[in-house]
């Protein structure tokens, strides 16, 4: 809400059934689009992961292959890309 001493002249809005219809309307607009954008439908979850043997999924492994997965003192595991003499 514009507060009149910070900009003489500008209107005073009061709250009033408008702003609540437009408040609502952008939290339904939000609320559907954080449904379609950050929960994906992922499909049935307990099903087993089907390997295509495509092009992707090779060169995702070629990439893999340049990582090696390490552990620090205290147990945490971390990868790190090996050195060009390793692969």
């Amino acid at each position: 809400m514009p507060d009149s001493r910070k900009h003489p002249g500008a209107p005073v809005q009061k709250t009033g059934e408008h702003e609540h219809n437009v408040l609502g309307k952008f939290m339904d607009a939000t609320e559907r689009a954080a449904k379609i954008l950050v929960f994906p439908h992922r499909g049935d979850i307990s099903a087993p992961v089907v390997h295509k043997h495509d092009e992707y999924e090779e060169a995702s492994e070629e990439e893999l292959r340049t990582f090696e997965v390490e552990t620090d003192s205290e147990g945490h595991h971390y990868a790190v890309r090996k050195s060009d003499e390793e692969h």
